[in-house]
């Protein structure tokens, strides 16, 4: 390899500070952690009552409530009383939280191809306004193309008005293979394991680079690696050019979860934050500031919720 097709040296002190900057970090302190993803997507599919929540999501009583007070304190969910039993409170999606339906979507597309075919999510999506069965397509707003990870590249620029001190990361549990036949992104991903995919798309192939960027312990960023590796959400292989030292690598699954992170850092700026993210993706073909939209794969246009009708798989209906 010559000097001229060597890629361009990280700057990783700039990414540590955009990273830490960014709205996906921050947004995911707050929403990152294993249930409140599940809880949103039990709203989107109809899910409105306490009891079905912990019924059919399985979430413990005291972590749903939990979750339904924060989501409700950040005007996610709003609960109205029961006529019938005033006792009892249905939860229902605000504005806000109908905001987050591209990132709910890129999660169905991820439980699609790669997590558990068994929790409650609709099995097949249908487009009320063209009438087709159809997946969600990533887009780019500006131009209306399709768009993958390899149609970016970013600009980082630390936002000051997001330090990284303001919020308290939450704790979560260790992403495994072993929890079960299949991973589930609402189960088995966290902010730590969104934020390490973001990094590695960003350019970060070794541990001591992943470890200085994200602010994480040698101890715990090796438990959380290797457990990724487990779930197969990381491959490693030797440095050719070194062979004492790993290479960290995406997965087609972890690629897959990029959907997932572009939808929840525009949604963050958008609709949390009022603030542009330090990490700014930048659409190749048509050169414009890149914010993601989920569109039909059949008609191409824009997903709305209320545009949208699912059929539950026969297991989640029970």
């Amino acid at each position: 390899m010559n000097a001229q097709s060597l890629p361009p040296a990280l700057d990783l002190d700039l990414m540590r500070e955009a990273l830490s900057t960014s709205t996906l970090s921050h947004g995911l302190k707050l929403l990152g952690d294993r249930w409140t993803v599940q809880v949103l997507m039990g709203a989107f599919i109809g899910i409105q009552r306490f009891d079905d929540f912990h019924n059919r999501l399985g979430i413990p009583r005291h972590t749903l409530s939990d979750r339904l007070k924060a989501l409700v304190t950040m005007d996610m969910l709003r609960p109205r009383l029961y006529q019938e039993r005033p006792e009892r409170y249905g939860y229902h999606l605000t504005a806000k939280g109908m905001a987050m339906y591209d990132a709910v979507l890129m999660v169905w597309d991820w439980e699609h191809r790669f997590g558990d075919r068994e929790i409650a999510l609709p099995g097949r999506l249908i487009h009320r306004a063209c009438g087709h069965a159809f997946l969600p397509q990533l887009t780019c707003r500006a131009c209306n193309e399709q768009v993958t990870m390899h149609d970016l590249h970013y600009r980082l620029r630390p936002n000051p008005r997001l330090p990284h001190d303001t919020a308290q990361p939450m704790r979560t549990p260790r992403v495994s293979a072993s929890d079960g036949p299949s991973m589930s992104l609402g189960l088995r991903l966290d902010r730590w394991a969104l934020m390490i995919v973001a990094a590695v798309t960003l350019g970060c192939r070794y541990f001591d680079e992943l470890s200085h960027v994200l602010r994480i312990g040698p101890s715990v960023l090796a438990r959380r690696l290797a457990s990724m590796a487990e779930a197969g959400l990381l491959k490693t292989e030797p440095d050719p050019s070194d062979g004492r030292r790993r290479l960290y690598r995406l997965t087609p699954a972890s690629r897959a979860l990029f959907g997932y992170i572009v939808c929840f850092a525009a949604w963050a700026s958008e609709h949390h934050f009022n603030e542009p993210s330090s990490i700014a993706p930048v659409h190749r073909a048509c050169g414009k500031p890149f914010v993601a939209q989920a569109t039909c794969s059949h008609c191409h246009q824009r997903l709305m919720p209320w545009e949208v009708d699912f059929e539950l798989n026969p297991g989640a209906q029970a």
